[in-house]
């Protein structure tokens, strides 16, 4: 018994394992990447949200008619046959490039009207509340502008009318619906309109002349104690220079939160100053330093309903008193009138009695 586990444990030792075979991938060739970079550089795209995203995508009909007209569409020097020769070669060579993920195909779905006016309504409102102190002097001077009387203003209104009519209409062909990209689920490559988005983004040349600078400045770093003496006070001094504007930078953010909370504090949370409001946001180095201060007030909510209901009276009064200048207007056209038609019938009744002393 013995012996025949030994011999069965000898040919499981020497009978060799079925390894899994390993897949080869199939990866983009060089070809393919030329390609790529000159339709990235030659075919039109454009850029709209996919999946809360900014992208760049192409048009398909618009790539093939590109690449008939490009150097592999046209026969090499070596006699060979060009690579693009009709448009089914096209579509069958984009198709590879769709499975190297060089591109996928995208969905087009047109954007309601609804969306778009609710994201207008909400920049207006925002935009509303600053520009509040402004409509009210701009109503004190609309107060002073001259009137039209009724027949003219009907006439330029039918006028106006009309010519919005013919405008809605010639901007209502124009107008381009918006658009928006989803994941379409079959992923080919479609000789027609749909939307192809680009995946591969090529590396441009100063990426490399920049990582060039970074590893000499790495290795410049690494060799300060050979530095000669001048260089290195230099570096010194410039590294207390950085620091202290960084010692500046944090102090001014203290003031300024310090600032409005006395502000705030003294004016019951009525009065919002900040200085340097962008100091501590996402922008650029000048533009951090400006505006130099941002004030708000956010007063009760009493206030601005009697500031409302004074404007309202004013408009009413304001109303009014172009009422009575019309009526009084309107009575002085009528008495003329009645005075012109008592001197008519004065002469006609003397003209009749002259008419009967000559029959007399």
């Amino acid at each position: 018994m013995s012996s025949d586990l030994k011999q069965r444990k000898q040919k499981k030792r020497k009978e060799p394992r079925d390894e899994p075979a390993v897949p080869a991938k199939d990866e983009p060739s060089k070809e393919e990447y030329k390609i790529a970079r000159w339709m990235r550089k030659n075919i039109p795209t454009k850029k709209t949200k996919f999946l809360s995203h900014t992208v760049e995508y192409f048009t398909a009909c618009k790539a093939v008619d590109q690449l008939l007209d490009s150097p592999w569409a046209k026969a090499p020097s070596t006699g060979e046959d060009p690579l693009f020769t009709t448009r089914e070669s096209v579509v069958d060579y984009m198709d590879i490039m769709l499975r190297h993920k060089m591109f996928h195909r995208a969905r087009k779905i047109v954007v309601p009207e609804n969306e778009l006016k609710k994201k207008k309504k909400d920049k207006e409102k925002e935009s509303v509340k600053d520009k509040e102190s402004t409509k009210k002097e701009e109503k004190e001077d609309k107060k002073e502008e001259l009137t039209v009387t009724a027949a003219e203003s009907s006439q330029a209104e039918g006028e106006k009318g009309e010519e919005k009519k013919g405008k809605k209409k010639e901007e209502g062909e124009k107008k381009k619906r918006k658009i928006r990209l989803d994941m379409h689920l079959e992923q080919c490559f479609v000789d027609g309109l749909d939307a192809y988005v680009w995946i591969y983004e090529p590396t441009p040349y100063y990426y490399y002349f920049f990582g060039f600078l970074v590893v000499v400045a790495v290795i410049a770093v690494c060799l300060f104690p050979l530095w000669p003496s001048s260089v290195r006070q230099g570096v010194y001094y410039l590294s207390l220079a950085a620091a202290g504007f960084l010692v500046f930078i944090l102090a001014l953010a203290v003031i300024r939160l310090v600032a409005f909370c006395v502000i705030w504090g003294v004016t019951f949370g009525r009065h919002h100053l900040w200085l340097l409001p962008n100091l501590t946001e996402d922008v650029g180095f000048f533009a951090s330093f400006w505006p130099l201060y941002k004030y708000e007030y956010k007063g009760n909510e009493d206030e601005p309903r009697k500031n409302k209901t004074s404007e309202s009276e004013s408009k009413k009064s304001d109303n009014d008193t172009q009422q009575l200048a019309e009526n009084e207007q309107s009575n002085d056209l009528d008495l003329a009138g009645e005075g012109k038609n008592s001197e008519n019938s004065e002469t006609e009744s003397e003209g009749s009695q002259k008419s009967q002393t000559v029959k007399t």
